[in-house]
């Protein structure tokens, strides 16, 4: 590894991020071509799932095709080894007289997991693999997980004061946080394949889930609606966007009622989106089970917007992967905890994150972590 293959491949991750929200469930891919003379010549990123991987878009990109002789590919994931809705990439990279391919990861996924860096290197290519990998890792870190865990990502956004509260004693929670922090979640939104909130949030607060301050794709909006109870004039159920609407329940008796109103609305032509059956845990829905089931439709990620139960909940079951937490420079003094009752009662029981990180967005003070 040189200090330029980790130029070129800086540059190929961030073409990389232009794919978001776009290319899932596949991952985020960022290609550059450089010259025997050391001249770029070429990049290009996966644009939309199922049209054209990167390295075809960055073949593409070159001006004259003379300029490949000898030529070096930097790559942020191993070249599909697979006919998939593109052909191999592994086999046109092959096809041409280039002399190099550096790769950031092997890609994990059984169909190709070391196979396209084995045929690249079975024509005379030299291949070398781990240039940047963590940051690659890092960039792709919703399709690593639901390759190794067939369920989503799940991040907790939380946006709370300075003592702890994300709502005040009459429930309002408008706005805690500053403009910038909000726009940064409807970045996050544009981001993760859906939105997910409890059913208390869909009920007092209406809220429509959709990506509105910025540019970027719309979201799934996920409703976990245990007793299958809610009214069906919310903007989940009602707005141009409630194809994306799904509805979790475990209220086996309602769902198949073909009777009742609700029902009839959420399984009729009128209402798009889609409502799923889940199994019962301590007269909740089952939230283990919910993320199984949506990682099959698939999902590979969740940016979870809900209130002080959803939030609690998810995270006694230790199914939270990272939290982000907008902290407010106002107090309240009372209201809504952003999380109660997570079943721990000593210091040695206490949740450590693994990884942490600080950065101002406006007034507000943003923490991320992993667990």
């Amino acid at each position: 590894m040189t200090n330029k293959d980790e130029k070129w491949m800086k540059l190929a991750l961030e073409i990389a991020e232009h794919g978001a929200g776009h290319v899932s469930p596949n991952p985020m891919v960022g290609c550059v071509i450089i010259s025997a003379e050391g001249k770029k010549i070429g990049q290009g990123y996966h644009e939309r799932y199922g049209q054209a991987h990167a390295e075809q878009n960055a073949v593409d990109d070159i001006a004259d095709p003379d300029l490949l002789k000898n030529a070096t590919v930097y790559v942020t994931l191993e070249p599909c080894a697979h006919q998939g809705n593109t052909p191999p990439c592994c086999e046109m990279l092959a096809t041409l007289p280039i002399d190099r391919v550096v790769v950031a990861m092997e890609d994990p996924t059984p169909k190709v997991a070391g196979k396209g860096i084995e045929y690249l290197r079975n024509h005379d290519i030299t291949v070398d693999v781990g240039v940047l990998e963590e940051e690659a890792k890092r960039l792709n870190e919703f399709f690593l997980y639901h390759q190794a865990f067939n369920r989503p990502f799940v991040t907790l956004k939380i946006a709370q004061t300075l003592d702890g509260y994300i709502a005040a004693p009459d429930g309002n929670s408008e706005w805690i946080t500053g403009t910038q922090s909000r726009t940064l979640v409807h970045e996050w939104r544009s981001r993760y394949d859906a939105v997910m909130v409890g059913r208390n949030t869909a009920l007092l607060d209406n809220p429509r889930l959709t990506v509105r301050h910025v540019e970027g794709r719309q979201p799934h909006r996920i409703v976990i609606d245990g007793p299958l109870d809610l009214p069906d004039d919310l903007n989940l159920f009602t707005d141009q966007y409630e194809e994306n609407t799904i509805v979790l329940t475990h209220n086996e008796e309602k769902f198949t009622n073909e009777a009742d109103p609700m029902l009839s609305i959420l399984k009729s032509d009128y209402f798009r989106g889609k409502t799923l059956l889940i199994d019962e845990k301590e007269g909740h829905t089952d939230l283990k089970k919910s993320l199984i089931e949506l990682g099959k439709l698939p999902l590979t990620s969740i940016l979870v917007e809900g209130g002080q139960n959803l939030n609690s909940a998810l995270l006694s079951e230790q199914l939270v992967d990272k939290v982000e937490c907008f902290i407010a420079p106002k107090m309240l003094g009372g209201g809504t905890k952003s999380v109660l009752g997570v079943g721990i009662n000593r210091m040695e029981e206490v949740m450590e994150f693994r990884e942490v990180k600080w950065r101002q967005v406006g007034q507000d003070l943003l923490f991320t972590g992993y667990f």
